[in-house]
């Protein structure tokens, strides 16, 4: 019975070692996408209004704090976004994918990539409250869409995945605060 205990508590601890708690949420602070093995490079709270909309992690290769180097690296990367929020509709969530675009991509990038962010944008539906969105870089496929745990589809090119990291960490990104967050600030 001992053994067992102690077997349970190295168990429970090695968990905790790798995870933390954020608003019922579990974050890993290393995944594995394909064969390269990620590190969380910060997390934070999408909020509105007085609502929490979702949980953003970014996880990277290399970690870095600073934004331009975090969107210029070569190598894989993932955004989850965990909804807090009871229902998002497909609408506003296109709208504000659309609205980030629009206010972080400089010159006529976002019409130059008008065909690949209406294809991304035609990747989502409602979510609610518990869903999970991944956009998994992969450099030799794309932008992978997950929702669910389900692929919906993948939007080809690095300046794609570079103007959607972007929306998070660019110029104008859609908090403040998140994007301090994202490049590790509040860790």
């Amino acid at each position: 019975m001992r053994v067992l205990f102690l077997c349970c508590l190295f168990v429970l601890s090695g968990l905790s070692a790798n995870a933390k708690e954020i608003s019922g949420v579990m974050v890993e602070e290393t995944l594995q996408l394909g064969d390269t093995i990620l590190q969380l490079n910060g997390v934070g709270i999408r909020s509105k209004f007085i609502f929490d909309i979702y949980i953003a992690e970014l996880y990277l290769e290399t970690p870095s704090s600073v934004a331009e180097e975090v969107i210029a690296a070569p190598g894989k990367k993932r955004i989850v976004m965990h909804f807090l929020h009871d229902k998002v509709g497909k609408e506003k969530l296109v709208d504000a994918w659309i609205d980030g675009f629009e206010n972080n991509t400089e010159g006529d990038a976002v019409v130059q990539m008008k065909d690949r962010i209406d294809h991304f944008n035609s990747l989502f539906t409602d979510v609610k409250k518990n869903d999970v969105i991944m956009l998994d870089f992969v450099p030799e496929k794309g932008t992978v869409v997950s929702v669910g745990g389900a692929e919906k589809g993948v939007v080809e090119g690095k300046d794609f995945n570079d103007a959607l990291l972007r929306i998070w960490l660019g110029k104008k990104p859609v908090t403040k605060d998140l994007k301090k967050e994202l490049l590790g600030a509040a860790q």
